[in-house]
């Protein structure tokens, strides 16, 4: 069984899919070990991590495929990744569609932004006409060779007002994609009304310091939501961390008063599963 295919399986059951974001294929690792059923690969944490600037476009087709190639690898559960607006015209489009394909990813959501693309939570995001955003959709499903499923999202709300979103959503599932997503909903009034006018499945990011992060599962599949990503939180906890775990080693000199909070060596080597390359060394070495 494809993992587009495991997903699709998850999505139509009657618990809330909950796919934590990882920036990298390690926090991938511990998102799997902790018992989600799917993980979300976020291009703003991909972009802090591989280059460690803010997600306004920089990163490139084939440095997102390559990066969700290696999360892909590193779990065996359904990756859902972002593959921004496509990169380009319908060629380009095609050519990100296989290369997503190629990586082993569940699924794929593209947005409507226009060039400059930033984070859906910015300000300042501008959008293609609801028009060309259909035609990048067609263009995706036709270009399509897997069970990888392809996600239509748009970024209106933040950019135009939720009445909108609501009509361009509506217009994008009639391009044949199979779910649906209104990005930056910050309102458990805007979720409800998501949930009652558009018919599922239906995907919602769920962002610290915004209303919506209160609900629990059984809520919003209560609302009519079946996937819910949680795209900043292991990135900006193990940020934080960082941050406390430096000034403590600048300010005092050492990191002693910090060890309990640390994994040990030997729960660090559990989570990278290195019993397994050294049993293929006892097996097939010739040391």
């Amino acid at each position: 069984m494809g993992y587009g295919t495991k997903l699709r399986g998850l999505l139509d059951g009657t618990d809330l899919v909950m796919a934590p974001g990882a920036p990298d294929a390690l926090t991938a690792r511990l998102v799997e070990q902790a018992g989600f059923p799917a993980v979300y690969m976020t291009g703003f944490g991909a972009t802090a991590t591989l280059i460690g600037r803010p997600d306004v476009g920089l990163l490139t087709q084939t440095e997102m495929a390559i990066h969700a190639g290696n999360m892909a690898r590193a779990v065996d559960l359904p990756v859902v990744a972002d593959a921004d607006t496509g990169y380009g015209g319908p060629a380009n489009i095609e050519r990100t569609v296989r290369q997503y394909e190629q990586t082993g990813v569940a699924a794929i959501h593209l947005e409507d932004q226009a060039s400059p693309k930033r984070c859906g939570h910015m300000a300042g995001v501008k959008l293609v006409s609801p028009e060309e955003m259909e035609h990048r959709l067609r263009c995706a499903v036709a270009s399509r060779d897997s069970d990888m499923l392809i996600i239509g999202r748009t970024d209106a709300v933040a950019a135009v007002g939720l009445h909108e979103a609501l009509e361009r959503a509506r217009r994008y599932r009639d391009t044949g994609v199979d779910i649906v997503f209104v990005d930056a909903v910050k309102w458990i009034k805007d979720a409800e009304e998501i949930g009652r006018t558009i018919e599922g499945p239906l995907i919602i990011s769920i962002v610290e310091g915004h209303e919506t992060a209160k609900l629990k599962p059984e809520e919003l599949k209560q609302m009519g939501f079946s996937l819910a990503l949680y795209p900043l939180s292991t990135l900006l906890i193990a940020t934080r961390a960082i941050q406390d775990v430096l000034g403590e080693l600048r300010n005092s000199g050492t990191t002693h008063g910090r060890v309990d909070r640390m994994a040990s060596y030997g729960e660090f080597s559990t989570v990278v599963d290195l019993d397994h390359f050294r049993s293929l060394d006892d097996q097939f070495g010739t040391g």
